[in-house]
């Protein structure tokens, strides 16, 4: 990080930073870790969660503190309410929508595109 954070610095554009860590919870509601890892495991790779060792520096920094910490759980929260209320009232578009507005100017390989693919589509309603 300090090499990409050098080459920013320097005005040489972003890089990519591959930043591998582990998942604590399970993938899904319906689904039991403990069927497939040990607790021990679980418990090295807590001491090295992230999340947990940023919150422990900011606090050791004096950048946050119980007060902070509730204020972004309030803003997290609320923005998942907001996701969530936008999934749910999502609406399910024409598929042959995603050649809408690729371009600034649609162009002839672009509607051969879309005419085809609205002729694969065609072909399960038979």
């Amino acid at each position: 990080m300090r090499w990409a954070l050098d080459r920013a610095r320097r005005g040489e554009g972003p890089s990519f930073i591959e930043a591998v860590t582990y998942r604590m919870g399970p993938h899904t509601t319906s689904d039991d870790p403990t069927r497939y890892r040990d607790a021990d495991e679980v418990e090295r790779w807590a001491g090295r969660d992230p999340i947990a060792r940023l919150e422990a520096y900011l606090r050791a920094e004096g950048m946050l503190d119980d007060g902070g910490l509730d204020e972004v759980a309030r803003a997290a929260d609320a923005l998942a309410a907001d996701v969530r209320a936008a999934c749910i009232g999502a609406t399910t578009r024409a598929p042959e929508t995603i050649f809408d507005n690729v371009y600034a100017e649609p162009h002839a390989g672009l509607a051969r595109q879309k005419a085809e693919y609205s002729e694969y589509l065609a072909g399960f309603e038979k």
